[in-house]
């Protein structure tokens, strides 16, 4: 213990801190940071070093013929899927388990799962952190009158935070802690083996991942844990998200390093259309096209991203499971917006439905009876395991980005919405509504990238031809500001906080090399904000 730094507790907190971190809960977290502290820094190495390969050589990512071999097999699955996953139908997303009374009301619905965030929904500020783990802690062990018993509740789905982000207030033998092996341990400590008994899990969602050398290290972190907590080989499922171009390549091999432990790939777009920025921003054959007019999963792009992983899936026993609706139905059932709102969900989950998908999310509660329904008219069974798509989806198909120009509402749009989501960082909140829809990092990733892509490669507007600039993104910017304070009649010091928010959006989004993720520009190069706000 004398390796361990430990901050106070939250304020407010101290009943929960001292709960969950206990002598042998610090020391299992030390000893997991221990035995992977090494790999988490050779991932983000392997990261950069990559990226640079992809630049100096100014080539594409393909189907890696070291590993081929894996792709040509066609006898390996992935273990079974568990009984209380053979159901994805519906699953509530961006449920920060720190907001108490969301939590609670997804725990008390319909539907399959909820994703249980502490990643793109959630703000990793230590109160946030310690509140949503001790709040899944009673869940899961029934210390909350009135909610179901966790065997009959939908299932949890952990998300810990990626490789990018890092535990400020843990440090072990002089270094912080990464964020996903504090969030999983405490977890797995205090919730493994009451979810593994009650055949509820312990199930996870693993985010960012960018290769099968990342999934097969969350594999061998789940192996350890099996055997340090005496849980069978196995016990532990884990669903992958793609969220990056380069993972596209690298599904079945993601999908055979993970056999014993795969609860199946998820697709999504925004977090993965930001790729190509983060990528190959720099290339103008990447440049992507205003995402509120040109770019949605028909897309031949994103199109054969999703059909590639429901046939890579369903080939491997595995499930396949699609993005969040992010749209709010209005309060008043018999309005127009209302129809209009349950249609537009319909269309976008209908096409995935199509397309072979066993489940995708929601974030508003009231759309799970909806989708749910949407799924028994149009598939038999708890899922489409039996559908294999008959698609050959080569490099290109994947690369290949859609036509379409930049529109000024979209450009605005993207601003609004990466100077809201650093506001509401700044506030210690992970998402925000804005339009009737919800945001969370995964908008707020393609909203900056777009608008820094667009100064790079100093693209005309489809309305007047004006050039986005750093000059007309910072006069947009501080019309987007005035009309948020004006609208929202905001204190001093939230107009004050948002005004910071606005100039942080622009260091980023002039900045002359893109920086990776907002989340890691946010919790490393800015900690001292959420402080100070």
């Amino acid at each position: 213990m004398d390796n361990v730094e430990l901050s106070d507790p939250p304020f407010g907190l101290e009943k929960e801190f001292n709960a969950l971190l206990t002598p042998d809960a610090i020391r299992f977290i030390a000893q997991l940071t221990s035995a992977f502290s090494n790999d988490v820094d050779k991932v983000l190495w392997n990261r950069t070093a990559r990226k640079v390969e992809l630049d100096l050589t100014n080539s594409y990512p393909d189907f890696s013929l070291d590993t081929a071999h894996i792709r040509n097999d066609t006898n390996w699955r992935v273990a079974a899927v568990p009984r209380r996953l053979q159901n994805r139908h519906v699953d509530i997303g961006d449920t920060a388990p720190s907001q108490t009374e969301r939590f609670h009301k997804a725990l008390m619905s319909s539907a399959q799962g909820i994703q249980v965030d502490f990643d793109d929904g959630n703000c990793p500020t230590f109160y946030n952190q310690i509140k949503g783990i001790f709040n899944i802690y009673q869940v899961v062990h029934g210390l909350i009158p009135g909610l179901p018993p966790i065997s009959e509740a939908p299932v949890l789905m952990l998300r810990p935070r990626a490789w990018n982000m890092v535990e400020h207030n843990m440090l072990v033998k002089g270094r912080e802690v990464p964020g996903p092996l504090f969030d999983y341990g405490l977890l797995m400590y205090h919730t493994g083996r009451k979810l593994y008994e009650s055949e509820s899990g312990p199930f996870f969602y693993l985010s960012k991942v960018e290769s099968f050398l990342e999934a097969r290290l969350w594999n061998q972190i789940f192996v350890w844990t099996e055997e340090k907590l005496r849980l069978p080989l196995g016990s532990i499922k884990a669903t992958v998200l793609i969220e990056n171009v380069l993972a596209s390549f690298e599904m079945e091999e993601i999908l055979y390093v993970l056999k014993e432990h795969s609860a199946g790939l998820n697709c999504g777009i925004w977090d993965y259309a930001a790729s190509f920025v983060n990528k190959f921003g720099h290339r103008p054959e990447f440049l992507l096209p205003d995402r509120s007019k040109y770019v949605n999963m028909e897309k031949h792009f994103l199109k054969s991203y999703m059909d590639l992983l429901v046939q890579t899936c369903h080939r491997r026993g595995a499930l396949a499971t699609g993005g969040m609706a992010a749209l709010l139905l209005p309060k008043d059932r018999g309005s127009a917006e209302y129809q209009s709102v349950i249609a537009a969900v319909t269309q976008l989950k209908l096409f995935e439905i199509n397309a072979g998908v066993d489940g995708f999310m929601v974030y508003d509660i009231d759309l799970v009876a909806p989708m749910q329904k949407l799924f028994q008219e149009h598939t038999s069974g708890p899922n489409q395991l039996h559908v294999i798509p008959s698609v050959k989806i080569s490099q290109s198909d994947l690369l290949l980005m859609p036509a379409g120009g930049v529109t000024l509402f979209g450009l605005k749009y993207n601003i609004a919405v990466g100077i809201l989501f650093i506001d509401a960082w700044l506030k210690g909140e992970g998402h925000f509504f804005y339009c009737g829809k919800v945001e969370d990092s995964a908008t707020a990733e393609i909203s900056r990238a777009q608008v820094w892509q667009w100064i790079r490669h100093q693209v005309k507007l489809e309305d007047d031809g004006r050039m986005v600039t750093r000059g007309l993104v910072g006069a947009l910017a501080q019309q987007v500001e005035r009309w948020l304070v004006d609208e929202s009649q905001l204190p001093h010091l939230q107009e004050e906080r948002l005004h910071t928010a606005a100039e942080l959006f622009m260091e980023i989004v002039l900045k002359r090399d893109f920086p990776e993720f907002i989340t890691t520009y946010l919790n490393l190069d800015h900690t001292f904000l959420s402080s100070k706000f």
